[in-house]
């Protein structure tokens, strides 16, 4: 198994980095971040009455994700939470008004309506990944959501830019049917499984279309949606 990624040792250069592994794609890691929670808030809104008032990040980061929740989920409590204590310390700069726990020393003792995770799994030795879902699911209230977004390792751009990125030497992509697999292990019952993320910027113009693919295993990312 590869060495363990040690976040701290990046925490404060990490959007560079981001930005110069997706200069390819031809838009700003920025937009990768809002992509996902306007997503979630667009599934969201199809199926339920009223949106999440309690929101937490399962591996936060840098704040990177935090930011966007509370644009898009202005009356939710966000929350973060990481492995990474200097990650957390640039992401307290980010959201000075949201609790941040570092998961090696807390962990927080409430559950929430909506859990928010985006590339961590990858991060998470094959071995742990079902201790990782006992936790997540314990965060998650009853009836509470999930969303999980991961690398397709079924496209080749996704894993020549995670094998080029320099904080993803530990990486272990997961196929979704491996994740879906875990969350129905974990008691969860999921809702979607689907493909994300299919076009660069220079075919931006064909990006409503991405709607209707998510059946499609030719998406840069994918997600699946389950409930508690």
């Amino acid at each position: 198994m590869n060495d363990k990624v040690d976040f701290d040792a990046f925490a404060k250069d990490y959007d560079e980095i981001m930005a110069a592994q997706l200069k390819g794609f031809g838009e700003e890691s920025a937009y990768f971040a809002e992509y996902k929670v306007r997503l979630v808030k667009e599934r969201l809104r199809k199926s339920a009455s009223t949106l999440p008032k309690t929101i937490l990040e399962y591996g936060c980061g840098t704040g990177r994700n935090l930011t966007f929740l509370k644009e898009h989920f202005p009356d939710a409590v966000i929350e973060g939470c990481d492995i990474s204590a200097e990650s957390l310390n640039v992401a307290a700069k980010r959201m000075p008004d949201a609790r941040l726990y570092q998961m090696r020393e807390e962990m927080p003792k409430k559950q929430y309506d909506l859990v928010f995770v985006a590339c961590v799994f990858h991060h998470i030795a094959p071995e742990e990944r079902a201790s990782a879902f006992e936790q997540i699911r314990a965060l998650m209230k009853p009836s509470g959501e999930l969303f999980i977004f991961e690398h397709n390792p079924y496209n080749p751009v996704t894993r020549r830019i995670v094998n080029a990125c320099p904080f993803d030497k530990d990486a272990i992509l997961l196929p979704p049917a491996e994740l879906a697999s875990r969350a129905k292990d974990a008691g969860l019952k999921v809702l979607e499984n689907r493909y994300a993320l299919f076009y660069p910027a220079p075919l931006k113009a064909l990006r409503p279309t991405e709607a209707y693919l998510g059946w499609l295993p030719l998406g840069g990312q994918y997600y699946i949606r389950a409930v508690k």
